[in-house]
């Protein structure tokens, strides 16, 4: 049986309206009547037509689709803020396109590919991304705009919204300081990411402030479990043993729990009575009991919504700080 093709013209004349006022009818800015745009619905479905989204997005230059830029996967918090970013970009009527930023696709040839199919926005969610480098080497007038989520850009150009670094690691660190910890260690990712640039320069300041000559600091490679347990396992039989700390500063869960399983169980350390750890992030492993880690949660729903708006012109372009919540347990 041949295939039939319904138009926007069988909808039309099954309802008695015109073409165009079917094409409003599936446009949610569409200026058309409640009554109206029931009615073609309704018929579009009986006679089961799908709008030519292709043929829409060459008449309004939008194709309703938004890229993710994801390059640490094996990052737990990522997945948990992935699904409520797709969840809410799918509820705003934009399609989420994700792609995997890794040896064989590098941020500029992924932010290259999504403006080639002229997608409406691109999202860098990660924590490799370099705005330096795309400012350098794009041209930021022109094609999709690009939104930095869950980390502070160093680029004007580059709108973000993030959790504002310094008054959540202040307060952590005073949360610290009145219980009595005197000898912290900052346990941080790549040297090279902006969040461990910028935490660890939050912590320092406080620290020294408060009379402590240098913080000392190791360094995971990974925000991955097995490479910041060997890093961590590789201090506590080093280091630590000569210059034993009281508290550590993890630069995010995933390290806290890395710490926290090599302490506890390799070690035989009482957490939080030998050593405590804290994390940043709030992920749901952090809070079960096994773990129950004192870390700051990121409000990343409000941050999506923030950039939604932004990407559906609601709201002004530029970049937003929002304060993170100290999540005190039992882990310090």
């Amino acid at each position: 049986m041949a295939r039939v093709n319904v138009t926007a013209a069988d909808v039309a004349e099954r309802v008695g309206v015109s073409k165009w006022t079917v094409i409003r009818a599936f446009d949610p800015n569409g200026r058309i009547t409640d009554e109206t745009r029931r009615k073609v619905l309704a018929a579009a479905d009986e006679l089961n037509y799908q709008p030519n989204l292709l043929a829409r997005s060459l008449r309004t230059n939008q194709t309703q689709q938004v890229a993710i830029l994801i390059d640490d996967f094996s990052n737990p918090f990522m997945l948990p803020a992935l699904g409520c970013l797709a969840g809410k970009l799918q509820d705003a009527g934009l399609l989420s396109v994700v792609l995997n930023i890794n040896d064989h696709l590098s941020h500029l040839r992924a932010i290259a590919s999504a403006r080639q199919r002229r997608l409406d926005a691109i999202i860098s969610f990660g924590v490799s991304f370099d705005p330096k480098s795309v400012v350098t080497e794009l041209d930021m007038t022109q094609g999709s705009p690009i939104y930095v989520l869950a980390r502070e850009s160093t680029s004007s150009s580059l709108p973000s919204l993030y959790t504002e670094g310094r008054s959540a690691v202040t307060a952590m660190s005073e949360h610290l300081h009145a219980r009595g910890y005197r000898r912290p260690v900052f346990f941080g990712g790549p040297k090279s990411a902006a969040t461990a640039l910028g935490r660890r320069r939050y912590y320092q300041e406080f620290w020294v402030a408060k009379g402590l000559p240098k913080l000392r600091e190791i360094a995971s490679p990974l925000y991955e479990l097995g490479a910041a347990t060997k890093v961590f396992r590789t201090y506590l039989e080093g280091e630590f043993r000569q210059h034993p700390a009281d508290v550590v500063l993890c630069e995010n869960d995933i390290l806290a729990i890395a710490a926290l399983d090599v302490a506890r169980f390799e070690r035989g350390l009482r957490v939080p009575q030998d050593l405590a750890v804290v994390g940043f992030d709030n992920i749901p492993l952090s809070g079960t009991r096994a773990y129950d880690v004192t870390t700051i949660s990121q409000p990343y729903a409000k941050m999506i919504d923030a950039v939604i708006e932004m990407i559906l012109g609601n709201s002004a372009t530029e970049s937003r700080a929002f304060p993170g919540e100290l999540v005190l347990r039992s882990s310090a």
